[in-house]
């Protein structure tokens, strides 16, 4: 997973890229050149870096806002980790993180009088479970799934978590989490009514639906 946030206004020419949950880990870092790397002290796996004075070599410089790297972008970091003597490499992240998932199976979650343990097919090898809490999920619906490393309108992260014990691997949203326009203001997930799971959701498509 790659997420990448750019701010110069705020940060200056700074960009930060996440690679994990940071979420409970306790943290280190090391500085060489114009790279931090933040790491989790246990395991010394990287789960984050902070790249200086590279903004207008990657082409960003007048951006703000997540950012999306391409690979000639990933490169330019790649070549920046290297030269600081970091042996870490990454990897450009193109898949979508809101896709159309299909609710397979729903059981009721057992130390909860509202929640619900869904299977949901969302295009991968199996598939996976998504704690719910919206009172019209149900199974066999067409539902739009934000998977971890997906950033909401409102700028929350997701990851892998787990929700009254249950683990939960994404989150099945609603058409006011996903920022729709004219989206009703109630609880309830966004159920479609065409689509195939692991489908890219589109948004644009999505502005036309409360029209």
């Amino acid at each position: 997973m790659l997420l990448s946030f750019y701010n110069p206004d705020v940060l200056g020419d700074v960009l930060i890229v996440e690679l994990a949950n940071d979420a409970g880990i306790t943290q280190g870092t090391a500085q060489k050149d114009n790279v931090v790397r933040i790491f989790n002290e246990k395991n010394d796996e990287a789960i984050g870096f902070n790249f200086f004075s590279l903004g207008e070599k990657l082409g960003i410089e007048n951006d703000s806002g997540q950012i999306f790297l391409d690979d000639e972008q990933v490169n330019v970091l790649n070549d920046a980790l290297a030269q600081a003597g970091f042996s870490d490499k990454l990897v450009a992240d193109k898949s979508p993180k809101f896709v159309i998932g299909h609710v397979d199976e729903m059981k009721a979650h057992p130390d909860s009088d509202h929640l619900h343990i869904t299977q949901t097919d969302v295009g991968l090898d199996k598939p996976v479970q998504i704690v719910c809490g919206a009172p019209n999920v149900d199974q066999g619906q067409l539902v739009v799934v934000a998977l971890p490393g997906a950033v909401m309108p409102t700028g929350k992260e997701i990851w892998p978590g787990e929700l009254r014990g249950v683990d939960s691997f994404g989150m099945i949203c609603s058409a006011r989490e996903l920022g729709i326009p004219n989206a009703p203001q109630k609880r309830g997930i966004l159920v479609l009514d065409h689509g195939t799971a692991g489908q890219a959701f589109d948004f644009e498509e999505a502005k036309k639906l409360f029209n």
